[in-house]
């Protein structure tokens, strides 16, 4: 028998009908959309604003997505992976909370935190998990609501980041397709670049805390641009040269929505034609967790089994990595 390999056999996806536009953004903040554009390759980002619904309802929306268009039986999921570094609340894992929402009765559920890399860490435990040969079915969501925890006075943050979701399923193959090799870092000389200052057990929330704006994410751009540029394009190198991969061999480039100056800089460090480089950044600006699987649902329909994906992602903390992924399906 073949040895068993983690492929992606479905994707699902959602994002709000709220469009926050670089326009409206003029009107918020010392900006434009000329400098918006230039800087970041952001023309758009979509924002959850109907009050009470929080993470969970992006992640529900994403999942029973996947679930409409793959016909697959929720009691079917042996397992939710939910990656999000905007949970609903402390405490109680979202996961758990999506993974009953949709049905998946016979599943246990968890959150995984990493930033933006957040996704990408997903994949690899999925995947570990599926390959063990103990589960047959593991849905990994990537769900972020970072409107909630950005200051829309700070011009270096709000700019940035919008609100989306995205699914897959990921299932057992023995074709040697799906995820093929990883190469996955962190560094704790991040932790002061990209954080919250207040919310957790070392500063916990306070009137203080509040009045100085303290649960809001802050960002030295600078220095998180300089080691995103430098830590992906490292990492894609080197999955690259590790499973001996050429600009000819690899299909696709799935990098982290982020800034299009550090996918550019990827890409040309793989030496990736354009047309093989997936952007879709000025639709829905850094979702965060959700930026791989919303690529992966927007370009679906371009894949071929078999095609080489490379994946890339950068974040907070700081957590970085590549992953090698072989395509599984023509979509149908």
């Amino acid at each position: 028998m073949n040895s068993i390999t983690a492929a992606i056999t479905a994707v699902g996806a959602y994002v709000p009908d709220f469009v926050l536009s670089n326009q409206v953004l003029e009107t918020l903040v010392d900006t434009n959309d000329e400098w918006i554009t230039t800087r970041t390759g952001i023309k758009e980002r979509r924002l959850l604003k109907e009050q009470g619904k929080g993470t969970s309802y992006l992640a529900i929306k994403a999942a029973q997505d996947l679930i409409a268009k793959s016909k697959l039986n929720p009691a079917e999921i042996d397992m939710v992976i939910m990656a999000t570094t905007t949970p609903d609340m402390p405490v109680a894992a979202t996961g758990v909370y999506v993974a009953s929402q949709i049905g998946a009765v016979n599943a246990f559920a968890y959150d995984l935190q990493a930033a933006c890399s957040s996704f990408l860490y997903g994949m690899s435990t999925a995947a570990a998990y599926i390959q063990s040969g103990r589960y047959k079915k593991v849905l990994l969501i990537g769900a972020d609501k970072m409107s909630s925890i950005i200051d829309y006075t700070d011009r270096a943050t709000c700019i940035i980041f919008g609100d989306g979701a995205g699914a897959v399923l990921f299932e057992p193959n023995y074709e040697g397709l799906g995820l093929q090799d990883e190469f996955l870092r962190s560094d704790g000389i991040g932790r002061e670049y990209l954080k919250i200052d207040a919310g957790g057990s070392i500063l916990p929330a306070s009137k203080e805390t509040v009045e100085n704006r303290q649960h809001f994410v802050f960002q030295d751009g600078k220095t998180v641009f300089k080691y995103a540029v430098s830590g992906m394009a490292d990492v894609s190198d080197k999955i690259m040269q590790r499973n001996n991969l050429t600009k000819d061999t690899v299909d696709w480039l799935i990098a982290h929505q982020a800034n299009k100056r550090i996918i550019d800089a990827t890409a040309s460090r793989m030496e990736l034609d354009e047309e093989k480089v997936l952007v879709n950044i000025q639709r829905y600006g850094n979702t965060t967790s959700a930026t791989l699987p919303l690529l992966l649902s927007d370009f679906e329909h371009k894949f071929k089994k078999g095609d080489n994906l490379i994946f890339a992602a950068f974040g907070g903390g700081f957590t970085w990595g590549s992953i090698y992924l072989k395509w599984a399906y023509d979509k149908q």
